[in-house]
């Protein structure tokens, strides 16, 4: 039998056995996974439908041969030890647990098969290893795709040559009718087409009607098998089909025996299985499971079994055991398991606690800016009646997703004003961190000096503190303090398996380091915060990490990347209007457009900032782009318009980077008798590098238009060599454009001679060519050839330049 397609997938199993790495093969049951599985030799670990309320019970079976416990780090070591139940300890982040499944794998062969049985819990870390797994071999079945971002092979049904030589093989008997209709109702599955020739429209009628001819015992024995998951079966659609063919009574009383030999958590389940009606003892054994499930870090187990109690518990207990869910699985990001719980509880009678979590807990994702979630007015009063009725607890989380809006959205001065009002009367000290963060997202500017006093208490060791302080630095423009902070997060971070955090951490990092030149340290923090971001599931985050490679791109002269990653970003931001999304992707396209020479262009990108109507409106951010804002209008004809802009910004901050950006500013856009001065005193002003060698070209170019060339070269030469080292090619060239207009030749001789400044005059004075050869007695072949020398002395490249750079070079030889 010649099945061409299955034979190069087992060549392709076998190359990866070979050389390392992850794979997740996917079809429907009876396709030909586990049997394509079965061509590798490896550690082998099947997935089975009564575990998946185990919290890590198939991270254990997929672990079990490589534990050695001892050759892993402590904290690592800690973290399994509490998944596995052999110690107590604060329920580790599941990133954690796959960095030391990660450890425990290098070098080994693991085949996994239907993955889509494991717990939740096991699941999540199996998805972290296999996206960095390289020292080793995973390979999962599944009818889905489950990890993102993890190489998938789909197994298709045989084509119709091969569906008909398999069934040949195994029935070559059968008659034409009989053929033809296992061919149409197999339709191309392997299982199917060795199973349905002998009895059956289907594989679970095929297997429901041959354990249907067993002896009573022996069913009662394949059932109690089948619900706990023993038993060695042909194919998990036979265990599937045993089950479904006893009767509820059957069941019910295979899961009570069951229940008598089980350890508890099993035994809770079990029971709970053979409920009929409501059961507020069993109901109560569930809810300690569910603890349990919580301690071991089993999130989605915790939540089941709370909902399974909610379902056969007493009524009065319903309300309180569905909210407790609820709240768990927005911890746990479980947005979708949020939305349908709370649809259940509509209409039950909530306590005033249960009824604030109702209303904030659509908001705990994606920082609020999602779908569905309540607006900070709203959630302004609902903190303040948390707080007034004593859970404070409660009252600072609201609050925090509250001042975390004001970032993403735009509520408007009065909820501002109304959220910084109720915050001082929480009984929370104003140096609290957390507080720290609110005042700089809620206030940047009113409240810029407090949060940069805050700064100077020096760096805390605790990473989740370090990383709130990074992202209040670069609110309130601190980017030199929002680096500090973010890098010294991101040690801790990661080996706390903290990786949610380690993704914002690292974007702020490169959206600060992106503002003060570094891109060379940018570009990896911020291609790293978008890979973190997608895989914890943070769209806003990803979509700002674009937006700051977009802005990378841009300045590095790569403008057909920039663009595309800044439409990438913003369909996220669109999305649901985020703001600092769409700010930085404004900036990366004003960034471009300057480099490509498009000054409308980037004055109408910059400009959307600025403008409160416009969805990239954005009131921490705006403060920060002065440099592009006035650059382009200047270039653009719109001085008047940036000029206005920036004399009503609100100055009232020590906001390092607004300052330096106001400087920058009105240097540019003064009057010449002004401009002087003022650049001067930006230079000397202390500031990042980008800020001087931005200032240091601008300079130079006024200064060479005021016909100091001699003066404009030590400032063009700086800025010159200071874009070079950032990497900023079309920034250098720019510098050095201006440095040859100002009579710096490319050789390093600008000098003309005689003749040459002659033939120079008459091109400036419009005389073509041939006219200044009939002048000279030359060709104009001849003219052609001194003018090709000439151009470059200058720093021209037109005629049209001449008269502006011969003015220059006669003030410079005079």
């Amino acid at each position: 039998m010649a099945l061409v397609g299955r034979e190069r997938d087992e060549e392709r199993l076998a190359v990866l056995a070979a050389s390392g790495g992850c794979l997740q093969v996917v079809g429907e049951p009876g396709v030909g996974k586990s049997a394509l599985l079965s061509t590798l030799d490896g550690h082998l670990v099947v997935g089975v439908e009564a575990e998946q309320d185990l919290p890590c019970a198939g991270l254990h079976q997929i672990l079990h041969p490589f534990l050695d416990l001892s050759t892993l780090p402590g904290v690592r070591r800690s973290a399994l030890e509490v998944v596995f139940g052999l110690s107590d300890g604060a329920a580790p982040p599941v990133h954690l647990v796959g960095l030391a499944a990660l450890d425990l794998l290098s070098g080994a062969v693991v085949l996994v098969d239907d993955a889509h049985w494991l717990d939740q819990a096991s699941q999540d870390v199996l998805g972290f290893v296999a996206r960095r797994l390289t020292d080793g071999v995973l390979v999962t079945t599944s009818r889905t795709p489950l990890f993102a971002g993890v190489p998938t092979l789909s197994l298709e049904p045989l084509a119709p040559d091969d569906a008909q030589a398999l069934l040949s093989s195994v029935a070559p008997g059968l008659d034409a009718e009989r053929r033809a209709r296992v061919l149409a109702q197999a339709a191309g599955n392997p299982l199917a087409l060795t199973e349905l020739p002998f009895g059956g429209n289907s594989l679970e009628e095929a297997f429901a009607a041959r354990v249907s001819k067993l002896p009573p015992d022996e069913r009662k024995a394949l059932l109690l098998q089948a619900l706990s998951g023993s038993g060695d079966f042909r194919h998990p659609l036979m265990r599937s089909a045993v089950v479904q063919a006893a009767s509820p009574a059957e069941r019910q009383e295979a899961h009570r025996q069951l229940a008598a030999t089980e350890q508890p958590d099993r035994r809770a389940w079990h029971l709970a299985s053979a409920v009929t009606g409501t059961d507020e003892k069993v109901a109560c054994l569930l809810e300690q499971t569910a603890d349990r499930a919580l301690r071991r870090g089993g999130a989605a187990a915790a939540i089941n079994a709370l909902e399974k109690s909610a379902e056969i518990g007493d009524g009065c207990q319903q309300a309180r055991r569905l909210m407790r869910a609820a709240e768990l699985a927005a911890d746990a990001g479980r947005k979708d398991d949020v939305e349908r719980i709370l649809l259940e509880v509509r209409g039950l009678d909530l306590t005033p606690r249960e009824r604030a979590l109702a209303t904030w807990l659509p908001s705990a994702f994606d920082d609020g800016v999602g779908e569905g979630a309540a607006g900070p007015g709203e959630l302004v009063g609902l903190a303040e009646a948390v707080v007034r009725d004593g859970d404070v607890e409660l009252g600072m989380r609201i609050f925090w997703s509250v001042a975390m809006r004001c970032f993403w959205v735009e509520p408007g001065t009065a909820v501002r004003e109304r959220i910084i009002s109720v915050a001082a009367k929480l009984r929370i000290d104003p140096c609290d961190p957390h507080m720290v963060a609110m005042a700089a997202y809620v206030r940047p500017v009113e409240q810029g000096d407090s949060v940069i006093a805050a700064f100077r208490a020096g760096t805390p060791d605790d990473p989740a503190t370090c990383r709130l302080l990074g992202s209040a630095a670069l609110q309130v423009g601190a980017f030199e303090d929002s680096v500090r902070f973010s890098v010294a997060a991101q040690r801790g971070l990661r080996a706390q398996g903290q990786f949610g955090l380690l993704a914002r951490a690292l974007a702020v990092e490169a959206w600060s380091r992106t503002r003060l030149g570094d891109i060379a340290t940018a570009e990896p923090a911020a291609a790293e915060a978008a890979e973190l971001a997608e895989e914890t599931r943070q769209p806003y985050m990803r979509g700002l990490a674009a937006a700051v490679q977009a802005e990378i791109a841009a300045l590095k002269g790569n403008y057909e990347q920039a663009a595309q990653l800044a439409a990438e970003a913003e369909r996220i931001g669109l999305a649901a209007g985020a703001r600092p999304v769409l700010a930085t992707v404004q900036l990366a396209r004003s960034l471009a457009a300057l480099g490509e020479g498009r000054y409308a262009d980037a004055f109408a990108a910059i400009r959307r900032i600025h403008d409160p109507a416009d969805p990239a409106y954005q009131l921490a951010l705006k403060r920060y782009v002065l440099p592009e804002l006035v650059e382009a209008a200047a270039r653009s004809g719109n001085s008047d318009d940036a000029g206005k802009i920036i004399e009503e910004l609100d100055t009232a901050t020590s906001s390092p980077a607004l300052a330096a950006g106001l400087r920058y500013a009105r240097a540019l856009l003064a009057r010449d008798d002004e401009a002087e001065a003022l650049f001067t005193a930006a230079l000397e002003a202390r500031s990042s590098p980008w800020d001087r060698a931005r200032t240091h070209l601008a300079f130079g170019a006024w200064l060479r238009r005021q016909r100091k060339a001699t003066q404009a070269r030590p400032h063009l030469k700086a800025a010159a060599e200071a874009f070079d080292a950032f990497g900023t090619k079309d920034w250098a060239e720019r510098a050095r454009e201006e440095l040859r207009a100002s009579g710096e030749s490319r050789n390093g001789n600008g000098e003309l001679t005689e003749h040459e400044l002659t033939i120079a005059r008459m091109a400036a004075d419009g005389l073509t060519n041939k006219e200044i050869g009939e002048r000279l007695h030359l060709s104009h072949r001849t003219v052609s050839t001194h003018l090709h020398r000439i151009f470059p002395k200058l720093g021209v490249t037109a005629r049209a330049e001449l008269k502006e750079a011969l003015m220059t070079y006669e003030d410079t030889v005079t």
